[in-house]
């Protein structure tokens, strides 16, 4: 595999697929909308952290020294997502009876903790909206300065039609501003504060009971939740940078107003070059979220307790589902979905394990110039689907393709001879660093897994060398209940996962 292969990616702002061309390189920024911490992480949630995942392992993969940062909500995001409503935060705190940041710290402890079973990467940078209070209040007052927002009551609004005149807003979204200036032109109802429905609040005055508050040149209040990304993205990454990611629910209005928000403050300057957008989890074909109560958190996933679901997934079966599909389409969960994605799973898991254990032959038998051709068209593929557009799905199609090759080398052995060298390295190289370095899985078993098999196998071995087939049955039949098979072959006895 080429260390110069392009990368390409659809950038939802050009509306077009386009080559990667990082500005700095070989330095690449990246900022992924991370989550509001004030409920157990979903299914939802977990597609923007795995899908964005596997492209931060893919750029590292590449040579590239990637900056990541994924931030946490903790204060700004209302219950209607919009600039009304309570704070989804202090509304939990008020329900559970706690302070906001002890729900802020329980929500965040078990996000990470989700998100290490499901094996992705901790960001480079994790900043909070709270840790960044000062930062935005020094921006809206930019903002003020520049002409692009207005103070009424102690809250900050960003004037909508007046930058609408010189920018195009709706750049992102791919909405006619003008229409959509007047289509709510006389929508101001419960918004008498604003001088048009459109504009959207950097800063919001705090009502006597709103708990989260902050001292500003205004009063006291709280930062607009679309603010909060533009100052920590560029906080870290600087007024442009490469890669804005993120859930394609955020396009309109969060992504939309960080673009305006972004060049009013910093003299028109794009703040991103490529925005990258998954699409959503489908239940029945409604969007899974909060909000429509139709949602599984991922801790129900892993134990089962659900309706939605007969039995538990394991976190990996639950990653494979996601990467299954391609990130811009949509995914409809279903139990048989999640039964489909752990069938794979298996046969990827046993094929890369008997890979990994094979070794190549001292005498070399005449070449079998097809099998060859196949294996390395198989692996250039793979790689060519990541580098197209992120494409797991295609790529985990051609691995499965080449789990066939590896079945046939398990079976019969000295077929690896059939393939040159440097062939099958290639296979038993590539074929693992792409399920487990980019794709980000890995097996999962106890830590003692292995010793343990080990000895019930010695036991196996010793009763089938002394005839005892009922203990040798009893034996195969307990591994099964575990999902293990025993494998009686030329080359000795094995086990491999049952699929």
């Amino acid at each position: 595999m080429s260390q110069e292969q392009k990368l390409y990616f659809f950038n939802t702002l050009t509306k077009q697929k386009e080559l990667f061309e990082p500005l700095n390189p070989p330095f690449v920024g990246m900022y992924v909308c991370g989550p509001t911490v004030y409920n157990d992480a979903h299914l939802g949630n977990a597609r923007p952290a795995v899908v964005f995942d596997v492209l931060y392992r893919l750029l590292q993969h590449m040579g590239y020294k990637v900056r990541y940062v994924r931030n946490i909500t903790d204060v700004g995001h209302l219950t209607d997502d919009s600039d009304h409503g309570e704070d989804k935060i202090a509304q939990r705190a008020k329900l559970e009876q706690l302070e906001p940041m002890e729900v802020v710290q329980r929500y965040t402890v078990k996000y990470h903790r989700v998100m290490d079973w499901l094996n992705v990467l901790r960001p480079s940078i994790e900043p909070t909206a709270t840790g960044h209070i000062l930062e935005q209040i020094e921006v809206v007052q930019r903002i003020i300065d520049k002409g692009w927002a207005y103070e009424v009551n102690g809250s900050v609004y960003f004037d909508v039609p007046k930058y609408a005149q010189s920018h195009p807003y709706g750049e992102l979204s791919g909405r006619d501003p003008q229409e959509q200036l007047a289509n709510s032109r006389d929508n101001l109802e419960g918004q008498e504060e604003k001088r048009h429905p459109a504009d959207f609040a950097l800063w919001k005055k705090a009502n006597p009971e709103h708990i989260m508050r902050w001292n500003s040149p205004w009063g006291a209040g709280f930062p607009g939740w679309h603010l909060e990304c533009t100052v920590m993205s560029t906080k870290y990454l600087g007024e442009t940078f490469d890669i804005h990611g993120g859930g394609m629910d955020l396009v309109f209005p969060h992504h939309e107003c960080e673009i305006a928000q972004a060049k009013a403050a910093n003299n028109g300057k794009s703040p991103v070059r490529y925005w990258l957008h998954n699409n959503l989890i489908t239940i029945e074909g409604k969007k899974m979220s909060k909000s429509l109560g139709n949602f599984i958190t991922l801790e129900e996933l892993f134990s089962g307790n659900s309706p939605l679901i007969s039995q538990p997934y394991t976190p990996m079966t639950v990653r494979l589902f996601l990467l299954l599909a391609h990130y811009r389409s949509t995914l409809d969960f279903s139990d048989q979905a999640l039964q489909a994605a752990r069938k794979v799973y298996i046969k990827l898991l046993n094929a890369i394990r008997d890979l990994k254990q094979m070794r190549y032959p001292e005498v070399a038998k005449e070449r079998n110039e097809k099998l060859e051709k196949e294996i390395t068209q198989e692996l250039n593929k793979a790689w060519a689907a990541l580098y197209d557009d992120l494409n797991t799905a295609l790529c985990l199609t051609h691995l499965q393709a080449l789990v066939k090759k590896v079945n046939q080398f398990r079976t019969k052995a000295d077929a690896i001879g059939e393939v040159a060298p440097e062939v099958f390295a290639r296979l038993q190289t590539e074929m693992p660093l792409l399920w487990e370095n980019i794709l980000g899985m890995k097996e999962e078993r106890p830590e003692a897994f292995e010793p343990l098999l080990n000895i019930i196998l010695k036991h196996y071995a010793e009763a089938k060398a002394q005839k005892q087939y009922d203990k040798v049955d009893a034996i195969r039949a307990d591994l099964k209940t575990l999902g293990i098979v025993v494998r009686d072959g030329k080359q000795g006895i094995d086990w491999a996962y049952e699929e």
